[in-house]
């Protein structure tokens, strides 16, 4: 029997190979992103599987007129991550179910570009807490019935990025994703 995401891939696969392809004509990267997102499947906590079986049983969840959003910048909000888990309760009681955070991963200070300027993906901003804190909080959600989305742009980087690093340095395979004079980066 196949395990949820191979039969969601199956399903998706010929879409998702013609826009990667579009974008980077990469056969070998395409690969390796069917290995990464296998692999990050097969790591993905049960609650969160359930929760996909859930989402692939009602594929259209999210465009639910049960669904009431609110968008919030943490710091301005709560301070930090800790500070948004210890407000659901009032979260919730506003009928709030899908929390939408603002830019929120690391980036580096003075050059942040509102948030999207983002030097690393699989960190937080050190004010706002780590990304266990964050696991904490989409546990806290969603044991709540809170859906939570982040807001940010995946080709936004900063020029610290370790993509942009490589790029400057004239790595041919990173170079392909900027525009280097648009960044300086030459």
């Amino acid at each position: 029997m196949k395990v949820p995401f191979e039969v969601r891939l199956t399903r998706h696969i010929d879409e998702l190979r013609w826009l990667y392809m579009e974008l980077y004509g990469n056969d070998t990267m395409f690969a390796e992103l069917l290995d990464n997102l296998r692999r990050f499947s097969q790591e993905r906590p049960a609650a969160l599987k359930k929760r996909d079986l859930e989402r692939e049983a009602d594929p259209e969840w999210y465009k639910s007129s049960e669904l009431t959003g609110m968008m919030l910048y943490i710091d301005n909000f709560a301070g930090d991550l800790k500070g948004v888990r210890e407000k659901l309760p009032y979260i919730q009681q506003t009928g709030v179910n899908l929390l939408h955070l603002m830019p929120f991963l690391d980036t580096v200070p003075e050059r942040s570009d509102g948030g999207y300027a983002v030097a690393d993906f699989r960190a937080v901003r050190p004010d706002l807490g780590t990304i266990a804190d964050l696991e904490k909080l989409a546990a806290a959600c969603h044991k709540k019935g809170i859906n939570l989305c982040m807001d940010f742009v995946m080709n936004h980087t900063s020029q610290d990025h370790e993509w942009a690093k490589k790029a400057r340095q004239g790595d041919g395979e990173y170079m392909q994703f900027f525009a280097l004079r648009y960044f300086n980066l030459l």
